[in-house]
């Protein structure tokens, strides 16, 4: 599609920030890895940030992390990955946010969470999950008043702050787009880190009594040419 095309279209994207697109695919008998390689250098060369990632184990092959502020973009590389001929077997949808509980960051660390550039250097170790509040009768958390709610996630953060410099964290909302309420993704240098933060912020009450977890995606972060010649 030319550029004269999606102008005369119209870009679609959230006030504040911008959409992202997990894609999670197999590599079948009709995948042409130079017509993958193309689609994502495509969508590069119009402004979109794409993520390439080998997945380990056996729920996909190969995921892209795609992030731009027109969702008709990543439509359109959605198109371009399926045309490619690579089975798309899962997918993520949702936008960079700022919590409700984040007033007073700093304006640089406000911009970070909404208009993130990524890879982030050094960190080739990635997982992504979906997570939801409960609704529980005896764990219903949009039942707590806000200041209850803030002290949890206050928590929750000072745990997470732990791991600054190992740990590169985004977050992003999908109450209302997708199946739960947020998708967590994560980079790190070695892949226990991966595995040491997730188990450490569980203890704290914002997760262990209210949080739940959807499935786990865990893979290796490189150029798209690499990720395929591993996969071939």
């Amino acid at each position: 599609m030319s550029d004269q095309q999606v102008q005369d279209r119209g870009p679609v994207g959230p006030s504040i920030g911008i959409g992202v697109l997990h894609l999670f695919a197999k590599l079948g008998p009709t995948a042409e890895p130079d017509a993958v390689t193309t689609a994502v250098r495509q969508a590069e060369a119009g402004g979109m940030q794409v993520v390439a990632v080998a997945v380990l184990g056996h729920k996909a092959d190969v995921a892209f992390m795609a992030l731009h502020a027109d969702l008709w973009r990543l439509r359109d590389f959605q198109t371009s990955v399926r045309r490619s001929g690579l089975d798309i077997v899962g997918s993520y949808v949702s936008l960079t946010e700022m919590s409700e509980y984040a007033a007073g960051l700093p304006e640089e660390t406000k911009q970070a969470r909404l208009y993130p550039r990524l890879p982030p250097e050094g960190k080739p170790a990635w997982c992504f999950y979906p997570m939801s509040k409960r609704r529980n009768p005896d764990q219903n958390w949009y039942e707590l008043p806000f200041e209850r709610r803030r002290e949890l996630m206050y928590e929750h953060g000072a745990s997470g702050r732990a791991f600054a410099g190992r740990v590169v964290q985004l977050i992003t909302g999908s109450t209302g787009i997708d199946d739960y309420e947020w998708g967590v993704t994560l980079f790190c240098e070695h892949p226990d880190d991966l595995k040491e933060v997730v188990y450490t912020m569980r203890y704290d009450e914002a997760s262990a009594r209210y949080a739940e977890f959807g499935p786990f995606y865990a893979g290796l972060v490189g150029p798209v040419e690499h990720v395929l010649d591993r996969l071939l």
